[in-house]
Order: structure tokens, then sequence, then C-alpha cells
């Protein structure tokens, strides 16, 4: 009975210790995606970090009207001097300092437009990579909206 349980069982001497190699191997990649993964979700929440700021600092700036021209019933438009205070004091309150304050006019209108520059630092690939940091940018536009009562 012992001879023949030996012939069914195929020897495993040779194989002692392969699936520790498998499972070191695999692991490694499993935790370079996990760290893939961290680091482009904290990209991806500064990205939306500096779209929020840009859009709240161009609203901040857009508020600045030219007062003068409007009570005397022109058109109300944004002062620039004023509104490139009121973006600036925006964001040194957020500390947020790289950013960029330009004027379009479209269709006869005179614009805001907010550019905010973010750093992230990668924290889970940085060690592995040459760029250990990355600069997200946030785009927002705002205009000078006049209702009539």
């Amino acid at each position: 009975m012992t001879a023949a349980t030996s012939a069914v069982r195929p020897s495993r001497a040779g194989e002692h210790g392969r699936v520790s190699i498998f499972l070191a191997v695999t692991m490694i990649g499993v935790l370079a995606i996990i760290g893939l993964s961290f680091d482009a979700a904290g990209q991806l929440r500064t990205l939306q970090h500096a779209q929020n700021l840009a859009a709240e600092a161009a609203r901040a700036g857009g508020q600045a009207i030219d007062r003068a021209t409007a009570i005397e019933g022109g058109p109300k438009r944004i002062n620039e001097p004023e509104a490139r205070d009121a973006v600036a004091d925006y964001l040194d309150a957020v500390n947020t300092a790289s950013h960029t304050v330009n004027f379009p006019e479209v269709d006869g209108e005179i614009l805001i437009r907010v550019t905010v520059s973010i750093t992230y630092h990668r924290s889970m690939i940085g060690p592995f990579v040459q760029e250990k940091t990355v600069t997200v940018t946030g785009e927002a536009t705002a205009r000078a909206i006049t209702a009539t009562l």
C-alpha cells in the first residue's frame, strides 16, 4: 500500500521555495500599482484644488468693478488694478503664491482670467523617479454680471 501511494504522488523535492519567489515578485508589482494609484489620486486632488482656487480668485477679482463709471450709469466694467489686488489678497490668504491674472476681451466685454499653479510632492513613487514634484495648473474666467431690478 505504501509503494502504490508513493507511485501516485509526484516528487516535489525540487519545488521548495518557488511560491515564496513568486509572491515576492508579485508583491513588488502590487505595491508599485498601489503607489502609482496613490500619487495619481493626490495629483488629481491637487489639480481640483488649483481649479477651485482659480475660480474663487476670479470671482473675487470680478467683484472689483469700476464704481465711478457704474454710479454714473455707465457700463459695469472690471477695474483691473483693484481686481489684481483682490486676486492677490485672496490667494495670499490661502497661501498660494504662483498665479497670473489677465483681462481678455470677448465680444466687447472685459473678463478676468486667473491661472493658479500648485506643486504636488509625490510621496509613494517620489524616491524612485527623478521628478519628485509635479506642478498642476488651474484656470478660471469670470465676468462682471449686472442685474436690473
